[in-house]
């Protein structure tokens, strides 16, 4: 039956909905939900043009400018890339029933470790409503129901997306819920859940983030604000590394594995830093620096200290130079979100040292932090970026949206 999204609906009223539909979403054989994820697939290019006006909407009431207007909007390639996005998760694997584990013990108890859905997933994002999708297909695929929590700004295309979603036959009733983003209401009632919402995952700024998480009693998957860093070492190709930095700047700088800081060792700070600024200045990037670089490039505006700890999220960037290795990772792990940092070079030892001892959710040997992403990283799509120690780390999708369980099989024993 499909969900009618209603915003008269009390957000207890929906969780109500979501919890009672746990048990039947997760019963679902694998086959059902990849018939429902291609049907999804084939619902959102059929009702492109619906979700192109909704989205026009945000666009017209949105306050939104520069790379948060970027995204906000949806195209035609955004919506065909969605549902591409969606049958791509229908071919993956079922991580739902893997056995992970087997074992026989002595007194002849048959253990196994089992994959199983988490249940009700809460998700706090901000105005993406690529999110709205690669989310829905991610849950459905491992049994999961959703709760989203969009931002404001995209609230017309939101909700199409969901009516659409919902229609789909074969998705069960409260399998997808929307909750109203009109009102911070919403969110204090969905992180205070706790027995209907097994876990939250917010996406977005730093302050959505702490705020979810210092006053969550709902468990939290804490996805993480992304200042990222990439480090140019003395042997590095400098040929190679301006297009690196440039694309981990400049390619999308709304999102959070776009590359906030450029340290370069000081040996051929006076050789790479007027280039480079010159090639970011040119792709229209505003540049900082520390003492050393204003005094190689006299149009960089000097940093203050809370730059190095800022993540921009525009055509912003701030350059330190650093005296090797060892001060661009302690500057690194002092300054970062660990989320995404890389290092450049031809030297391995270097190399190895920066992936050994640099603590980020993803490290990066000659490429660009943009890789940072469920897609790229071959899983379809995901749920965010966990730069947290538990339950997971880094893009976070199928595997990482199960739990598990033991089954123990006997044939009578008792223990003494």
């Amino acid at each position: 039956m499909a969900v009618t999204v209603n915003n008269l609906s009390s957000t207890r009223e929906k969780l109500m909905r979501a919890k009672e539909a746990s048990a039947q979403v997760g019963q679902l054989s694998t086959e059902q939900k990849n018939s429902i994820l291609r049907a999804m697939a084939e619902a959102i290019e059929r009702e492109a043009a619906r979700i192109l006006k909704a989205n026009a909407v945000d666009l017209e009431t949105s306050r939104l400018a520069g790379p948060m207007r970027d995204r906000l909007l949806l195209t035609a390639e955004r919506i065909q890339g969605m549902a591409q996005g969606v049958r791509d998760v229908a071919k993956l694997a079922d991580p739902v029933r893997e056995c992970i584990a087997e074992w026989r013990r002595p007194n002849g108890l048959l253990i196994r470790k089992v994959r199983v859905p988490l249940g009700v997933v809460g998700i706090i994002y901000e105005s993406r409503p690529n999110v709205t999708v690669d989310t829905v297909a991610l849950a459905l695929k491992t049994g999961n129901v959703l709760v989203l929590r969009g931002g404001k700004e995209s609230a017309h295309s939101n909700q199409q997306l969901v009516e659409i979603l919902s229609a789909v036959p074969g998705v069960p009733e409260g399998a997808i819920e929307l909750l109203d983003s009109s009102t911070r209401d919403s969110v204090e009632d969905l992180i205070k859940a706790r027995g209907l919402v097994d876990v939250i995952i917010p996406r977005g700024g730093a302050e959505l983030i702490s705020f979810v998480v210092e006053n969550s009693s709902v468990p939290v998957i804490e996805t993480g604000a992304g200042n990222c860093h990439i480090y140019i070492d003395t042997s590095a190709d400098l040929d190679m590394a301006d297009p690196i930095v440039i694309n981990a700047k400049t390619q999308r700088p709304s999102v959070c594995n776009a590359a906030e800081k450029l340290l370069v060792h000081r040996d051929i700070a006076a050789e790479y830093i007027p280039r480079i600024v010159k090639k970011l200045e040119d792709a229209g990037v505003e540049v900082r620096g520390d003492q050393e670089t204003c005094g190689l490039v006299s149009s960089v505006k000097p940093a203050v200290p809370q730059d190095w700890g800022e993540e921009y999220m525009r055509l912003c960037m701030a350059i330190r130079v650093v005296g090797d290795v060892g001060d661009a990772i302690a500057h690194i792990n002092r300054h970062s979100t660990n989320h995404s940092d890389a290092i450049l070079t031809r030297d391995e030892v270097n190399a190895r040292r920066f992936l050994n001892e640099v603590d980020s959710a993803a490290v990066y040997w000659n490429a660009s932090t943009r890789f940072t992403d469920g897609g790229e990283f071959g899983f379809g799509a995901e749920m965010g970026v966990s730069t947290q120690k538990l339950h997971c780390r880094g893009p976070f999708a199928l595997t990482e949206l199960t739990s598990t369980k033991y089954e123990v099989i006997g044939s009578g024993q008792v223990r003494a």
